[in-house]
């Protein structure tokens, strides 16, 4: 498969960010899981990002912020056909949002170049 160019860069920087999406929030996940008595938890995490207005204010955007680009993520996936859609969700909860959305991204702009070459 032979991408444009601008395809080509515009995957690469989005597999690029999936890969930083990955590692960096798990520098901390892995932090906490190491250096805190308190359980690394969907419940615990959440506590933890409620503790002061800030962190309210992070927590929130992000819970706001990325349903619609779960719905979206899904949407446009079957949209566009790509397989196993349902991975990205899970991604998002399993390893991180900041990885599971510029992965869609990234996948999502190899399943266009199909789509516009005809395979």
């Amino acid at each position: 498969m032979v991408m444009s160019t601008a395809r080509c860069v515009l995957a690469g920087f989005y597999l690029t960010c999936a890969l930083a999406g990955a590692v960096v929030p798990w520098i901390f996940n892995l932090e906490h899981i190491r250096t805190s008595s308190v359980p690394f938890t969907p419940a615990n995490w959440l506590a933890a990002g409620m503790v002061s207005p800030l962190s309210r204010s992070i927590t929130t955007d992000f819970l706001i912020g990325t349903t619609p680009v779960l719905v979206w993520m899904v949407v446009e996936g079957r949209r566009l056909r790509m397989k196993h859609v349902w991975v990205y969700v899970l991604a998002t909860f399993a390893v991180a949002f900041a990885f599971a959305c510029p992965l869609f991204l990234c996948m999502r702009e190899r399943r266009l170049v199909r789509i516009d070459t005809g395979q």
